[in-house]
């Protein structure tokens, strides 16, 4: 029985099926939505929490700790981490890939209700946000103004724009850089409040108490019901000045007595530049999971809405916006598509020189894709670059199947059969052929579905699409490429061609006859090609241990992010003229088309020595630097610049890891001794700096901060009545920066904010002029209770996993793959640390270390479920082992391609070489099927019937292993935007298949006479005929092939 036959019998049902595949397919394509990569991102909360002039070491204690405590207790949850800095505690929380973020963020607010207790007065109380830190914003846009003050343009960014931005579905948060919301700022005179014998408590009591919002209740008449209404409200910095304080003398002592009380902002230690003009910049970020292009396609609706209704004096622009980069990138995906679609045809017509015969199979190519979009659309997939990239690699392959039917079908038709008796008998022949080559084919993907984490994540939509396409291309082979054979072919041989086509055939038969020599010398010398083939194992391992080891390559999206640092307890006009210095330079740069400078506030913004960068690049066919070399060009100029040092990075195309770093590559160190943590850290950085392959190499320690250390003399303190809760909150009125009141507007909320004035804030003299009200009431100084001295400590404390951690960051110098690096590093920690400490990778340097023990265990299995699979079809141990004996060689190929262009064995490059473990055998199947028809119905010896199968499939041998070529030669060459990542896996796919399709055609028919020979000694049976199940009862084999079309 053949299943082609019903097909071939009825066109007209077969049409109607491959138009209704047409039609579904049409329809998906339409609906796909548009992603750079399928959904990775890791379920990610991120919890803050402030407590304004709280030290770094009081935020980890007593905020940062005892949240990390109940954190712990939700389930699903991989890593926890958190940084206090000054003022603020920020956690992150990362949940497994399998965990709902929506049930992740219920169980995070219900663990911060139970802590809430616990945590101290006058905290601001802990939100959560679903958005990872260390994730790039998809969008920043730019808000400045020649006419407008700052907190008036502060005003339209977060209450007008900000708030809305917000609800947009898919929004995690907008960031705002630069903020300067209004606020009224109290600067307190430390000599006026000792000279009026004013307390800073009185001043902050009185602040509250006047300046008050309460309801006031509703006076019921007899007749009417009237509004009670107060005026306790303060609105400005003027009337504040005339609050009254406390009565010396039976005079009033007012606010505006012994402070300066300024219409000001709330964070005068924050400042964002757009090139180089003050202003404030949102950075929108998504919630992990969702769709760039979408969020950012539903972001710019709703500010072309709410863009008229700004002033013409404010300028809203776009600096940087990811989804343009993403589309750039699936639009040269699909342009590298359709020319692989037109190469793959012109290598059909090239072999067979005939227009009908090459429309035939080529109407497999977009039978299969637009096949394949009907079934994504229900699958929830996306047109992204793996997806389209999945399918650009199929468009080689998916044509073989067709290219192999109609060849045989020809074949028949040489023999003076009629068109439809061909097509019958030439379908039934190779239709075992085709099943047997496409569902090993797609057997290599099954390990694929079952992977874990985020490769299998990754790869699965990959895994699904080109299996997809592999198997309708085989549908399409049998049923619609017999179909049209027995219709549209007919037999040339007596047709007369011109001189082209007769000089293309002489040099095809030149070449056939080259490889029936060749071929009968190699069969003489077997163990010469056998010693060959062990050469080329050894050599594959050999390869594999040289060649760099890399996990996603780095792409080019036109953006560069950027951190600064300065020196520990550099004042904030201090990292302003370094910011400013470095960003001038940026400016000059002919690559850059606009840039932000950010410093204080922000996210990631680290301690007050750190700021930010963001640079947008010029398109890339309008620069001459890539993203990686420019960071290699510019880096240098910006570091030139004294007190200041500037960590560049190209955004990977995948954020792993939720901490932020300064370098791409992360290596944590925990330890319970913080004293021999930091100690340990310290030496291991400056050995790490030593290493010629690395750079960058930086840490998130930060403990030699300038710091006043107050030391209360308790018993002096009793003696005077006051107690160092009443000291404590005195620095904190004082330098705090402390909200003391909150102003209620209809449309925000502003803060008053109390702290000493600026010209007092760095004397220490000012401090010992402090007072406090003792329990008589008596103003008490501080410095006559406490002792003032001078030190360093801590700027940031972070932990992970609720244990005391520092993270080192490196990035790696050109040429030097990941593999070296973290080998580098941890040998360096082997002979630097002590036993005390505990290490482990994190972010992509961790995911790199899994992927490798992945991924070789996902080669193996692929190898096996083909084997299993081919055994099943071939009901035989022996075929298997020969079919599968060319893997070697496509490795071998595949590596030495990578190892002379320089090229990491990516993730992407050994997906490509799995990808080889299914291409490389369809050589084989095709020889070996026909062998084994010899055998059975000629009764020819292994090696003449082997002999005569290579010589009868030379042609569909030569035009599949070409089409498989030139349809993966696009990606290998690598252009357009995020070619960077694709090109590796080409490269591998081409070196793998240019070498292993060649040799093969020697090697393969040596194994399948050695195995044929161990399977007869097994079995002790004679040679000679010999009957194989092969599933379906094809005819014999008759002739040698003659010239044909």
């Amino acid at each position: 029985m053949s299943i082609s036959a019903p097909f071939i019998h009825r066109p007209v049902a077969t049409t109607l099926v491959m138009l209704g595949i047409l039609l579904f397919g049409m329809l998906g394509y339409r609906q796909l939505p548009v992603s750079d990569l399928p959904n990775v991102d890791y379920p990610v909360i991120t919890v803050r929490a402030s407590l304004p002039g709280a030290s770094p070491e009081t935020m980890a204690s007593a905020v940062a700790t005892p949240l990390e405590k109940q954190f712990s207790t939700i389930a699903g949850l991989d890593a926890m981490t958190s940084t206090s800095s000054l003022g603020s505690t920020n956690i992150t929380l990362q949940f497994t890939l399998e965990r709902d973020i929506d049930t992740a963020a219920q169980d995070v607010q219900a663990a911060i209700a139970q802590t809430l207790r616990q945590l101290p007065q006058g905290i601001i109380p802990p939100s959560y946000q679903k958005s990872n830190p260390a994730d790039s914003p998809i969008l920043f846009l730019a808000l400045t103004s020649d006419q407008l003050p700052l907190r008036t343009l502060d005003e339209y960014a977060q209450s007008f724009l900000a708030q809305r931005i917000s609800t947009v579905s898919g929004v995690a948060q907008v960031n705002v850089y630069g903020s300067q919301k209004y606020a009224v700022r109290v600067r307190l005179d430390p000599q006026a409040l000792a000279a009026r014998g004013v307390g800073i408590d009185q001043v902050a009591s009185a602040i509250g108490s006047g300046n008050v919002n309460l309801p006031t209740g509703v006076l019921w008449g007899p007749e009417r019901a009237l509004t009670i209404r107060s005026d306790g409200q303060l609105e400005n910095a003027k009337e504040f000045r005339s609050l009254v304080v406390t009565t010396r003398g039976g005079a009033p002592v007012r606010l505006g007595d012994v402070a300066e009380v300024v219409d000001d902002v709330e964070a005068t230690r924050a400042a964002s530049w757009f090139n180089g003009k003050r202003g404030i910049v949102l950075a929108i970020q998504r919630q992990p999971g969702t769709n760039t292009v979408a969020v950012a396609d539903a972001v710019h609706a709703l500010i072309a809405r709410l863009r008229p209704q700004l002033p013409r004096s404010v300028n809203l622009e776009t600096l940087n916006d990811r989804s343009v980069s993403i589309r750039h990138s699936v639009s040269d995906v699909q342009m590298t598509l359709v020319v692989a679609l037109v190469l793959v045809v012109i290598v059909i017509f090239l072999f067979l020189r005939n227009l009908s015969a090459t429309l035939i199979p080529s109407l497999a190519l977009p039978f299969s894709i637009v096949g394949t979009f009907a079934v994504m659309r229900p699958l929830g997939f996306s047109l992204d670059n793996l997806s389209l990239m999945a399918l650009t690699l199929a468009v080689g392959f998916v044509v073989d199947d067709a290219i192999v039917m109609l060849e045989n079908i020809v074949r028949h038709l040489e023999m003076g059969k009629r068109p439809m008796q061909a097509a019958l008998d030439g379908a039934r022949e190779i239709g075992f052929t085709i099943l047997s080559m496409t569902l090993s084919l797609v057997a290599v993907f099954i390990p694929v579905l079952f992977m874990g984490g985020l490769l299998g994540r990754l790869f699965h939509e990959f895994a699904v699409v080109i299996g997809v396409a592999i198997l309708v291309s085989g549908f399409v082979s049998l049923t619609l490429t017999p179909m049209m054979c027995s219709r549209f072919l007919s037999a040339e041989r007596d047709k007369r061609h011109g001189r082209s086509y007769q000089a293309s055939e002489a040099v095809f038969q030149r070449s056939l006859r080259f490889y029936e020599r060749t071929l009968a010398w190699v069969m003489q010398r077997r163990r010469v090609a056998v010693a060959f083939s062990v050469a080329i194992l050894v050599g594959t391992v050999a390869l594999y241990t040289i060649v760099p080891k890399g996990f996603i390559p780095s792409e080019d999206i036109d953006q560069i992010t950027g951190t600064t640092e300065t020196a520990e307890g550099t004042s904030f006009e201090s990292m302003v003229r370094h910011q400013q210095a470095v960003a001038a330079l940026v400016q000059k740069d002919p690559n850059v088309a606009g840039f932000m400078s950010a410093v204080g506030g922000g996210p990631g913004g680290g301690g007050g020595n750190q700021g930010r960068l963001v640079i947008r690049l010029k398109p890339r066919h309008e620069r001459r630097l890539s993203a990686d070399q420019l960071i290699r060009s510019l880096g240098p100029k910006l570091n030139s610049v004294p007190g200041i040092r500037v960590f560049l990075q190209n955004p990977p195309p995948v954020r792993i890891g939720s901490r932020f770093a300064k370098s791409q590559y992360q290596y944590t160190l925990q330890g319970t001794d913080i004293a021999s943590l930091y100690e340990n850290a310290a030496r291991l950085e400056a050995r790490l700096k030593t290493e010629p392959s690395l750079e960058n190499v930086t840490s998130d320690l930060q403990i030699k901060n300038p710091e006043v250390r107050v030391d209360i003399d308790r018993d002096r303190a009793a003696a005077l009545g006051v107690t160092p809760e009443q000291i404590q909150q005195a620095l904190y009125y004082a330098y705090g920066s402390r909200q003391v009141s909150t102003i209620f507007t209809p449309n925000n909320q502003y803060s008053v904010i109390m702290e000493l004035a600026p010209r007092f804030q760095s004397d220490l003299t000012a401090l010992r002029l402090l007072s406090v009200r003792s329990n008589t009431g008596q103003p008490v100084p501080i410095g006559s209770v406490a002792k003032l001295s001078t030190g360093l400590g801590a700027l940031t404390v972070n932990h992970a996993g609720q244990v005391p951690a520092v993270t080192l960051s490196f990035d790696l110098k050109p040429g030097v793959g990941l593999s070296e690096g973290v080998a580098l590093v941890q040998a360096a920690a082997r002979t630097t640390l002590s036993s005390d400490i505990a290490t482990n990778f994190a972010g992509t340097a961790q995911a790199f270390q899994t992927s490798q023990q992945g991924l070789a265990l996902l080669l193996l299995i692929a190898v096996l479920v083909i084997y299993l699979v081919l055994g099943v079809l071939y009901e035989s141990f022996i075929h298997p082992l020969t079919i599968l004996s060319g893997l070697p060689f496509a490795g071998f190929g595949a590596l030495l391609t990578l190892f002379l262009f320089r090229t990491e064995l990516s993730v992407y490059a050994f997906v490509g070489v799995i990808l080889l473990v299914g291409l490389v055998k369809k050589n084989a199947i095709m020889m070996i099927d026909f062998a084994l028809d010899a055998e059975r119905t000629e009764g020819k010896a292994p090696r003449e019937a082997i002999m005569q199968a290579c010589s009868i499939r030379f042609r569909p041998i030569m035009m599949t292993t070409m089409a498989a070529l030139v349809g993966t030669l696009p990606i290998a060459l690598g252009w357009g935007a995020g070619a960077e990542s694709r090109r590796p896996l080409g490269l591998a796919v081409v070196g793998g298949l240019a070498f292993s399709q060649i040799v093969t055609l020697y090697v393969t028919p040596v194994f399948y006479t050695y195995l044929d020979e161990f399977q007869r000694r097994v079995r002790r049976k004679p040679a000679g005929p010999r009957h194989t199940v092969r599933g379906e009862v094809t005819e014999a084999v008759k002739t040698m092939a003659a010239p044909r079309v």
